[in-house]
Parts: structure tokens; sequence; C-alpha cells
């Protein structure tokens, strides 16, 4: 593999217009709910009114009886199926509980839980048989705190359910779905050669990730036995083998189309809608879209978890980590699954650690199944950690850069899980920082009796790899077409077209790139993970010297020389051993019929080189002590991004994953009560922050290659979000003197904590 330090790039750190742009902006791009079929039906979906109930009895006559209404299923319609883990990108889903989801049996377990859908003519007669239906229900007693449902007293959700994870099996009902551990070293003796130990809690609440467009999905079930489904989705494949599952349907038999998407962050990468639509095109013999409200995105579809963290760090009087203790419960909703697991991996990751131990987990309670959401878990676990570690600078009087880097994660580091960092950028993130601009400037003075603070918070995501396919076909016009199973949220499309172009030496223009549906390329798993450009990308690069050889061999053709007498460079062939005259690869396309016909290359792969991202953030505030609210004046963002293949895009992942961990530092919230009903079902009461809560976020790409990717990529979607809650409470300590430990630092709490500083 070539260096990448070496490789001069043409194309790679370009910033070309992306592809799918003038579609976008012009409005000509098709999204889920755009799809529409000659005798389309409509579907809408009854929820539950209540936290926790036993179903004793569904009456569905009297919406049958409405005129345009032409089916209704419920939880009886579904086939039983068995529990079975079903491997979806980085998650394992059980099929039984993912079905029992989307359709409930026997008993709701929470407030928006689907007991029946209706398909009619039209969306306003469907929705009105839905009040139709009539459901007696057994109200039961209902648990939504994680520490609460934890208890032996709690109100069980599932009867069968046991701890799974533990050495010490245990017959005992039980909310704890699963239990993590990492450990090394010996605990004891760390905390003890500490000169400082800081030991503190953390609670967080519930938030959506936030994607403007709703959930939906258009379904067709033919009379073969086959079906189509058009969805917007991260996961097409995961689609078809998730909707396989719960109908009991053979995956070749499920054909997914997938639609633009607008928006995900995780959040679209399982099924709500599309097994729904299917059945009741099944039932009806016509198609079917659904499309879901702001309210019933919110109430129904997987917000990430709320957690309570537990943090005990040490550190000795030279500054160095001597022992760590983190302790994690989050909140999985009413099935098991919450990302537990990898906020085990990741809670410690930045730093190197000779004694630490780490307990992690899995809680159902009432509340909906959550799903992932940009570096799921990872962010509620570095409030706390980061949090502890600038208190820790703080008390041994170190620059909390100072202490980041004394302690920094490098390679040959540990994870918690085992394994050694290979070539990582961390400690250079916390060099751009301290260089920065920003950190290097003082803090501006507080106006109208305000308070400002700076803050620093760094954070890591493992990243991830996968299965992906690709192929690379040659035009007769010397142009290519890169076909991929990736839906495109974060503009890979491009960065797809770009690997492919400097690999073939053309402009990243004359490459099209396509997102193909399931019968038109080879598996590919889900968009997300931070996996697209990295995994998706490196099937494109092999595919790509995959068409590059055939070149070669049919150039060889028509000069009846050997075909490693050939060379291709720069969008040309030449011959190595006579005198025949180069030809451009569009002198060469257009003879590709008499040298032994097409072009296209092919690669499925499972890169197995996945590069970790690290990121470290400062952000200056401004407080209001009499209000409580908080304002971002400025933030600056450095990461290690491996090799930026678009920079406008990298740039753009880092200012959008910014922005919503500023939401959830500061207001988003999933707010229930007493009752176990959640009270901000829309935009207007779950708030999102927007142009006007925001500075310009300004960015700094670290590049520092990654060894396991022929062009040095890592992924960097997910990590930015990790740090600004911590970079935020570690700022407004700076500014108020107070310690936030609990998400979100809404102006209500702000102002309590000051008011109770103030005594």
């Amino acid at each position: 593999m070539e260096s990448q330090q070496e490789h001069k790039f043409k194309v790679i750190g370009t910033r070309p217009i992306r592809h799918d742009g003038v579609d976008k902006v012009t409005g000509r791009a098709k999204y889920g709910a755009d799809i529409s079929l000659p005798g389309m039906l409509h579907g809408k979906v009854l929820r539950s009114p209540h936290a926790h109930a036993r179903i004793k009895s569904i009456d569905v006559s009297a919406a049958l009886a409405l005129p345009g209404v032409k089916a209704v299923i419920t939880g009886a319609d579904f086939p039983d199926i068995g529990d079975n883990l079903v491997q979806v990108g980085e998650n394992f889903v059980n099929a039984r509980h993912l079905s029992q989801n989307i359709m409930a049996r026997g008993k709701v377990l929470y407030d928006g839980h689907a007991v029946a859908a209706v398909v009619a003519t039209s969306p306003h007669i469907a929705e009105e048989a839905t009040k139709l239906i009539k459901v007696e229900y057994e109200p039961l007693p209902h648990v939504q705190n994680v520490l609460t449902a934890m208890k032996d007293d709690a109100p069980i959700l599932h009867p069968a359910l046991r701890t799974g994870g533990t050495p010490e099996k245990s017959d005992k009902q039980t909310n704890v779905a699963n239990q993590v551990r990492f450990a090394r070293g010996d605990l004891a003796a760390g905390f003890a050669a500490a000169a400082v130990i800081v030991e503190r809690e953390f609670d967080t609440t519930m938030v959506h990730q936030g994607y403007i467009e709703p959930l939906n999905a258009v379904a067709q079930y033919n009379q073969d036995g086959h079906g189509t489904i058009w969805v917007s989705t991260q996961g097409p494949f995961a689609v078809r083998e998730l909707t396989g599952h719960i109908l009991q349907m053979n995956r070749g038999d499920i054909k997914v189309i997938p639609a633009e998407i607008g928006g995900g962050f995780g959040g679209k990468t399982t099924v709500y809608l599309e097994p729904l639509a299917l059945l009741l095109s099944k039932k009806t013999g016509r198609p079917v879209k659904m499309v879901m409200t702001r309210n019933e995105v919110l109430r129904a579809t997987g917000p990430t978890s709320g957690s309570h963290i537990r943090v005990k760090i040490g550190a000795n009087k030279e500054g160095k980590i001597t022992a760590a203790q983190v302790w994690m419960a989050y909140e999985a909703g009413a099935f098991p699954g919450s990302p537990i697991g990898v906020a085990c991996m990741t809670v410690l990751a930045p730093y190197d650690l000779e004694h630490l131990q780490i307990d992690g987990f899995d809680v159902v309670l009432n509340k909906p199944k959550t799903a992932a959401y940009r570096a799921p878990g990872t962010t509620n676990a570095a409030l706390g950690v980061e949090t502890v570690v600038d208190e820790l600078a703080e008390k041994l009087g170190v620059d909390p850069l100072e202490f980041r880097r004394l302690n920094g994660a490098q390679e040959g580091t540990a994870q918690p899980a085992g394994p050694q960092f290979r070539r990582i950028g961390f400690l250079e993130t916390i060099a751009a920082i301290k260089n920065s601009p920003h950190y290097q400037s003082p803090l501006p003075k507080s106006e109208n009796g305000k308070l400002r603070g700076r803050g620093v918070a760094s954070g890591f995501w493992i990243n991830a790899g996968f299965q992906s396919t690709a192929t690379v076909s040659i035009n007769t016009d010397g142009t290519a077409n890169v076909v991929t199973g990736s839906p495109d949220i974060g503009g890979t499309r491009t960065s797809c077209a770009m690997i492919a172009a400097e690999v073939l030496g053309l402009k990243a223009e004359d490459v099209h790139p396509v997102v193909a549906d399931t019968e038109s390329i080879g598996h590919t798993d889900t968009t997300g993970g931070s996996r697209v450009t990295f995994a998706t990308g490196y099937a494109v690069y092999e595919a790509a010297q995959d068409a590059v050889r055939q070149l070669k061999e049919r150039a060889a053709t028509l000069w009846k020389v050997k075909p490693e007498e050939v060379v291709y460079q720069d969008g040309a062939v030449s011959c190595t051993t006579n005198g025949n005259e180069s030809l451009t690869l569009i002198q060469l396309a257009g003879r590709l019929p008499r040298a032994g016909g097409p072009v296209t290359g092919r690669a499925s792969v499972q890169p197995r080189g996945v590069g970790p991202a690290f990121t470290t953030h400062v952000v200056d505030v401004e407080v209001d002590a009499e209000t409580g609210k908080v304002e971002i004046l400025r933030y600056t963002a450095a990461q290690d991004v491996g090799k930026a293949v678009h920079p406008g895009y990298v740039e753009g992942q880092i200012q959008g994953g910014v922005a919503q961990g500023v939401g959830w530092a500061l207001n988003e919230e999933y707010y229930y009560d007493e009752n176990g009903i959640l009270r901000n079902t829309g935009f207007l009461d779950y708030r999102m922050p927007t142009c006007l809560d925001l500075p310009m976020i300004e960015t700094i790409l670290v590049e520092v290659p990654n060894p396991g990717h022929p062009i040095g990529i890592r992924g960097v979607g997910e990590v930015p979000i990790v740090p600004p809650p911590a970079a935020i409470a570690n700022a407004l300590y700076r500014a108020v003197g107070v310690r936030m430990t609990e998400l979100p630092m809404s102006p209500p709490k702000v102002c309590k904590a000051i008011t109770e500083k103030r005594g």
C-alpha cells in the first residue's frame, strides 16, 4: 500500500460542487414522502395513551365500517417469532423485540406504542378511523427513572427478562437487560497513589436526533409474493433484513429502494413503518403510503438514552492519572438495547490508564425504544469523564489542555476494551486547540453584568468498517459511473466519486455516483458508524483499481502487447516497450468494443483497518446569572480526520455535530409528566438550536492518515457531538463557579444552581 504521506492527490482534498446539489436546492430530489403510486392507499397508526397498560381487547369494527377504510391490522396479524439476534451494522437487534415495538402484543410499554394500523383511501379517513377503534386498557404501574427501574421492587416490563452478561446467573425478574464490565490493573493501588481524587455523579435525559424529515414508507406487495418498499433510510439492506424477519418473508422477495433522506443521525437505521405498510399492502392488494407526524416521531421512534453516571478519577502531583472508575446505567427504553456497550468502550479511551474499571448496565423502562444517535452513548459518558478531568486539572493547578496531553492516548496505548491503538492523532488535536487563535486570545470581558467563561473537552469515537460493495463502470465518452449501496446523508456520493476520480485520473465532475436499491448492488451495511467514506470508499477505490486493470488489458489487446507492459497514469494509458502513442481514457473508451468489451470494476470489502476519531473542543460562553440563560460566544473544534476527502463536507460534519451537541447541552430533553406521558411532542416545545443560538463554528482539520486505508481516511461524522456538553459545562463553571452535573443545562437549572451557590 502506497504511503498516504508520499502520494500527491489531485482530486482528494479539493472542494467540487456536490453531485446531488442541484436536485436538492431546486426541489427535484425525491424523498420518501414524495413517492406516489397508482391506486395508492394511506395508512395511519393508533398509538397508546398510556405509559404501561395491559391490552384487554381491541374492537376494530367501527373503523372497518367507515367508508373508505380498506383494512385494519393489530398485533394478531403478525407472525410469532422467537428471540433471534440480527446484526444490523454495529448493533445486534432482537427481531422479536423489534416486532413487538412496531406493534404492541398483549400490553403497551410506553406513551405512543403502536396498537393498530388503518389503511384508507385518504390519510384523513385513515386518521378518523383510528379514533373509532375501541381499545380496553388495564393501566399498570410504570417506571421512567433508570435508577428506580433497577430496584428489586420496580414495575417489571418483561416478566421473562433476565440480566445477561453477568457471570452469576439469576432467575430473578429484572429490568436490567445486560451488564458490561471492562477492568484492568489494581484499582485500589491506583487510587492509593493519587494525590487528588474527584468523584461526581451525572444525569442526562433522553434526546432525539431531530431530523427534519419524518419517518415514512411506501410499500407494494405483489400477488407473486414479492414486495417493494420505497423509504428514506440509512440502511436499505437492514430494512430488507428486518422486515423479512418480522413478516417471515424471504429476503430475496423484498426489494428496498432508498429515497433521498432528510437527516437521520442514526435514527433511521431500524424499521417502524415499513413492515406495517407492506402487511397492509398485502391485505389490500394495493400500494400503501405511511408518513409519521412530528408527534409520532418524538413519541414513538428511538431517541438516545438518558443515563445516570458515576465517575471517580485520581491523579498524582505530577498530573498523571493513577486510576479511573466509571459506573453507567443507560435507558434502553421499552426493549433491551441501549448503547451501553459502546459507551463502556469509549468512555476512558482518550487516556492512557494502567488501572481502570468500567461497569455498564442496559435498563428497560417505560419510554420509547432507543435508537442510535451520532456516536451513540458516548456524549453522555464524555460529560462525566471530561468534567471530572477538568476538575482534576484545576485542583492540581495544571492547564486543562496540558493535563490531557500528559495523559493522552497515542499509538500503542491500550483501549479500555484491550486492543492497542494504531496511529492516532489525539495529541495533535490538543496541540491544535492550544495553538489556535481562539485559545491563544484572551476571553473578552463580560458586558451588562453577564459572566463569561472558557472551557475545553475532548472526545473519541470508535468508527466502523463492516461490509460494502461498489462498481465502477467506464462510459463510452470516458466518464465513469460509481454505484454503491450507501444512502447519502453527509455528502458521501461526492466523496466516493472523488475517490474513483483520483484513481482514474478524472475530474470529480466526470464521475457520476448512484445509490442503488437492494437488487442492483451487492450487500452493503447501513450508513452509520462514520463508515461510508471509509468502507464504501474503500470498495470504490478497489473497484476503480479493478477498472484500471481491465483498461490496461484492453489497451494491451489493441497494441498486441502484454498487460504488464501498459501503464495507466493521469487518465491515460501508455506502452513501455514500443512506439505506440498513449491513449487518453476518452480515446480508449471509444475503442473498447474492439478491445474486449465494456469495463466494469467491482469490489466487495470488509475492511479491518478502521481508524478511530479523536477531537478536542474549546468554547466561550456568556451566562446571565439572573435568568440562567447560556449564550455560546465562540466555538472551535479540532479533529483528526485522517485525510479530508472533501474538506468542505468534513467541516460541515464537524459543525453539525457541534450544533447538535450544543442543543443537547443547553435545551433538548424529553419531558414526561407523572403519568409517563410525553409533554413536548413538537419542535415548539422540544427546543433545538437555530442559527440564532450559535456562532460560526470554527474548525481545524488535523490530518493524521489512517494506516488502515489506502487514502488515509478516518470516519468524521460522529465524534464532533461528543465533547460539546462537557466543554460547555466546563466553560459555565469558569463563568459562575458552579459544576453542572445534569443535562440539559437549561436556564431554570443553571439559575437554581447559581442561586444555591450564593446561598
